[in-house]
């Protein structure tokens, strides 16, 4: 018989794991069960010098009711316990599966999986979704249209399968942009991933919220002067009603697992983000670490190499192309 083995996972446990990684400290508020899956993953978030303050137990231990601990648990009262730590962190990152009335609390103290983003999509600063994801967000926003997505046949050249994605896509991601989402990223897989704003966005209005570790200082040397073109100096002094999307490529990868990629490219988004970088800069930031992740065997890598990240998404920043 083979043996059980154990992987850590979770998306934002996955995420909030990577960012400790990169040397930002996150703050998670959480649920997990009172078992032997709990109490592993709470073990090697102390072991990691973590705070395990904002993790609620689920007395039940049944990780298969995860819907019901969510609503149960992970109530509004229980996010209003931690309303200090939420008011000043310089970012805050939700995990749109939980209740409504949850995601409004945090939400609201700060300032989605598909439907439930619909009633706080204004508070919303950026949400990474897939191209499925993308059209439900949509669609839950649309009364009246209803927009629509299949995945294209294999195409060998990726720059007319990255045109043709970008004309499926393109009506969903301005329509979420009109409905006050300041900053959509997303996701493509191999293809990269489309950045998509209506206006330039200082996510660290905050300065002295942000905090410069040894890997963010890393990366601002290294990806300094990657917008030297005209196109890209000029690129955050147009006018604020221009809708500007970028597509940034995936680089190629010896493909290990899949897993954990996705959260991966938001947790280095967020740390590049926390370390001083604007948000090009930080999404070409996810999406090398994303490919280190698909590179692993486990969901987050052992190790992240603040050299290697720095100069993949430099060749990410020299390669990107605007679509719009």
């Amino acid at each position: 018989m083979d043996p059980v083995k154990y992987i850590k996972g979770g998306v934002a446990r996955n995420i909030a794991e990577c960012m400790s990684k990169i040397g930002t400290r996150p703050f998670m508020i959480s649920v997990v069960g009172n078992d032997m899956a709990g109490d592993f993953l709470l073990n090697h978030w102390r072991l990691s010098g973590l705070c395990t303050e904002g993790a609620v137990y689920e007395l039940l231990g049944l990780f298969a009711y995860i819907s019901y601990a969510q609503e149960n648990f992970l109530t509004p009262n229980w996010i209003y316990r931690f309303r200090s730590r939420i008011s000043s962190a310089p970012l805050l990152m939700l995990d749109a599966n939980l209740p409504y009335e949850s995601l409004k609390a945090a939400c609201t103290i700060s300032v989605v999986k598909g439907q439930r983003i619909a009633p706080i999509a204004e508070f919303i600063a950026c949400t990474t979704p897939n191209e499925i994801e993308l059209i439900a967000m949509a669609n839950a926003l649309s009364p009246s249209v209803k927009y629509n997505f299949h995945k294209m046949d294999q195409c060998k050249d990726k720059a007319e399968t990255v045109e043709h994605l970008f004309e499926m896509l393109r009506l969903p991601m301005f329509f979420l942009l009109e409905k006050g989402i300041k900053l959509l990223i997303v996701t493509l897989g191999s293809k990269g991933v489309f950045l998509c704003w209506k206006r330039h966005i200082n996510f660290m209005n905050n300065q002295h919220k942000c905090k410069h570790t040894p890997f963010s200082t890393q990366l601002l040397e290294k990806l300094d002067g990657c917008f030297a073109s005209e196109t890209h100096v000029n690129l955050y002094r147009e006018s604020s009603s221009r809708t500007c999307v970028f597509h940034l490529p995936a680089i190629s990868a010896s493909v290990v697992s899949l897993v954990g990629a996705g959260d991966c490219l938001v947790a280095g988004v967020l740390s590049a983000l926390c370390g001083g970088l604007d948000f090009m800069p930080s999404v070409a930031v996810g999406v090398a670490i994303a490919k280190a992740s698909v590179e692993s065997e486990t969901n987050i890598p052992d190790t992240i190499s603040a050299g290697s990240v720095a100069d993949d998404a430099r060749r990410i920043l020299l390669s990107a192309k605007r679509l719009w």
